[in-house]
């Protein structure tokens, strides 16, 4: 083995004994886009993933046993008790919450943001207290729109981005964090979970509404149309531009704005996605 191979082997066993060892707790999109970031960073590795609640005590054992290990926490859905966080005293665990905190407490912040027409997308760094999304913050950042890669994006995208920056700042100060500043209980604005009573779209209601709609409930609970004698989800849609190509799109509805939603994507119940075309040209001729 040369001298050179020597010093490059010893720098990577170097690197990996000071990888900060994480406890990660999540389950869902954000949760898995944070994971990949963490294992990708090179600078910190996952020992154990909590997925739910039966997870818990294996977590307590590790860090009864490895007062090291850090926390890092990205839409469990789980209530975390007293005497696990006390276990990650001082920094506590550090919570991923995909909003601009106090603003969307709760179970929903990226869904209840897109339905509300915001175009920009925040997310916090936060110590994970009894009192839901209460925490004092560490980080924050907002991704104005013109990132994003269209006007509307995807939920899925605004997952990705705001995961990887959040995870990204924190990675590269797990070691240094600031002094977390209290966040302003007066200021909290609260979200709530989803159903699929929700689920039917309202032609009603305004084109814009709609389309905030089918992205917000992409994945759950998604959004439902009947169209012809055929109950489908609504996948992907957009606002008619009166290009010549939304012209002559198959399948358009008027809302209760005047305005038309054009459908792109959707999945008759019990049947595979599709795109519109041949939706029409397999169910409508």
């Amino acid at each position: 083995m040369t001298h050179v191979s020597k010093i490059i082997l010893n720098y990577s066993a170097m690197n990996k004994a000071r990888q900060n060892k994480i406890i990660f707790f999540g389950n869902g999109p954000l949760a898995e886009f944070t994971k990949q970031c963490i294992e990708n960073s090179g600078t910190c590795k996952i020992v154990f993933h909590a997925k739910n609640k039966t997870d818990l005590d294996e977590v307590k054992r590790l860090k009864s046993a490895t007062p090291s290990l850090f926390g890092i926490l990205a839409s469990f859905g789980v209530i975390i008790k007293s005497d696990i966080l006390e276990l990650f005293e001082p920094i506590g665990i550090l919570n991923i919450h995909p909003s601009l905190l106090p603003k969307y407490r709760g179970a929903s912040p990226i869904e209840s943001a897109i339905l509300n027409g915001d175009q920009d997308f925040s997310v916090s760094v936060m110590k994970l207290v009894k009192a839901m999304d209460a925490g004092p913050i560490y980080y924050q950042t907002t991704i104005k729109s013109d990132e994003f890669s269209s006007e509307y994006p995807a939920k899925s995208e605004i997952y990705q981005t705001l995961s990887t920056h959040a995870t990204t700042w924190l990675v590269e100060h797990l070691n240094s964090l600031p002094i977390p500043i209290p966040q302003n209980d007066k200021e909290a604005t609260y979200t709530s979970k989803f159903d699929t009573s929700m689920s039917q779209l309202d032609l009603k209601k305004s084109a814009m509404n709609l389309l905030n709609q089918i992205r917000a409930f992409q994945t759950f609970p998604k959004s439902k149309l009947k169209i012809g004698d055929h109950e489908c989800i609504i996948l992907e849609a957009h606002l008619d531009t009166k290009t010549e190509a939304d012209n002559r799109a198959k399948i358009k509805f008027t809302c209760g704005d005047n305005q038309n939603i054009i459908i792109d994507r959707l999945q008759p119940l019990g049947r595979k996605p599709m795109d519109a075309n041949s939706f029409y040209n397999g169910y409508m001729k």
